[in-house]
């Protein structure tokens, strides 16, 4: 057989295996039941994935790390963690996007975000992982980036990597350094558009979520605006809040399920990101980031004194508004039209929370400390006695 024969069947294969890859992927994420699937009601038009991944380009990728039970042995076991990536255009992308950042309370890192509040620009992907691992994936990033990037237009290796966190220390071995250069690699390099799995994964692998188990979630948005029709998605690591103050469809379901509680007051932390293909400038994104805030009320959070709540916001459109040469043609939605992306920002958000608790499994880490997963058949009950299950 003739080496471009050999070639051939060699790329053949190669194609299958990733569509076996990304269909296993698709499966995954679609198997475990959504808040909609459970019949919580919400305001808005998802797009096709209800995910940020609905907006074209976007990739979200994980890397989950569970292994050991029992006592902790710092070290060692268990560990509990695992890191996310969202790469705005793509994971072979050097095209920076318009963004801002927020924090609504800042008893949290976000690394990279003074750059970006005086450039306008996000160049690269957001990470997410636990607190103590932000240094190691924020030097993963770089190394990352040279390998498979190139340097700026002045030929010059330069970079500043947005990297979140929130603390998974209640199940996973947070001292132990599980996260590595080589588990930030693996969620870059295998991110994807499409499902986006849900819950116990990735950076959201130890979170909990008003003392329910957490972690990641997300949720999208067609939006119509004047201008025309815009999508806009929500990722969120949701490590936050306390049972009673928990919310879902306006009905306090928190108080409604009070066992197996943990905390004694609203504690952790929640990173959330928003991506739109809108128009939008730095300035518009600033205030879309703010609304974030809104969504997080809906759901019960007030914001504790100990959260870090760092919210992060970027549009896809205007390609290579970076470039360092020539005059820039941008395009940008009046301020007048920008209603329908704040109130799909609030309706994204507060869906994604929920997505994230509902895909959650119960979780046993360190000490044998026991999270439980959001009883879907209880909430169920709880919402059909207030009216509010709709199927």
């Amino acid at each position: 057989m003739s080496s471009y024969r050999l070639l051939l069947r060699f790329r053949s294969v190669a194609a299958l295996i990733f569509s076996f890859l990304l269909l296993s992927l698709t499966l995954s994420a679609q198997s475990k039941p959504r808040a909609r699937d459970l019949g919580v009601p919400f305001d808005g038009t998802p797009g096709p994935y209800n995910a940020i991944t609905d907006v074209k380009e976007v990739e979200v990728g994980h890397t989950t790390l569970i292994s050991g039970e029992g006592q902790l042995v710092v070290g060692k076991e268990p560990v509990r963690t695992g890191v996310t990536a969202i790469h705005p255009r793509g994971n072979s992308s050097n095209d920076a996007v318009f963004a801002a950042w927020f924090t609504l309370n800042g008893n949290g890192e976000m690394t990279g975000t003074t750059w970006v509040e005086d450039s306008g620009f996000l160049n690269g992907p957001i990470m997410i992982t636990n607190t103590h691992s932000v240094g190691v994936v924020r030097d993963a990033v770089i190394a990352w980036k040279v390998k498979h990037g190139s340097p700026d237009m002045e030929g010059y290796w330069w970079s500043l990597p947005v990297v979140a966190e929130t603390w998974d220390g209640y199940l996973n071995d947070i001292n132990g350094f599980h996260v590595t250069a080589e588990d930030a690699w693996h969620a870059l390099d295998s991110a994807h558009s499409g499902p986006v799995e849900e819950g116990n994964v990735g950076g959201g692998t130890g979170m909990i979520c008003n003392e329910f188990k957490g972690g990641i979630g997300t949720s999208s948005r067609v939006v119509h605006t004047s201008q025309g029709d815009y999508t806009l998605g929500v990722l969120v690591q949701c490590n936050y809040g306390s049972r009673e103050q928990l919310r879902i469809a306006g009905v306090n379901v928190g108080r409604e399920i009070p066992e197996h509680t943990i905390w004694h007051r609203d504690t952790g932390s929640i990173i959330v990101v928003v991506a739109t293909d809108a128009p939008l400038i730095p300035t518009q994104l600033k205030r879309v980031a703010k609304k974030v805030s809104l969504g997080l009320g809906r759901d019960g959070s007030y914001s504790g004194d100990g959260s870090g709540d760092i919210f992060i916001a970027f549009s896809t459109a205007n390609p290579r508004a970076d470039a360092s040469k020539g005059l820039h043609q941008l395009s940008m939605l009046p301020n007048d039209s920008l209603d329908p992306i704040f109130l799909a920002t609030v309706q994204a958000t507060e869906e994604a929370v929920i997505n994230a608790m509902a895909a959650a499994e119960t979780m046993t880490g360190i000490n044998n400390h026991t999270v439980i997963a959001l009883p879907h058949d209880r909430l169920r009950e709880v919402l059909k006695q207030y009216n509010r299950l709709v199927k």
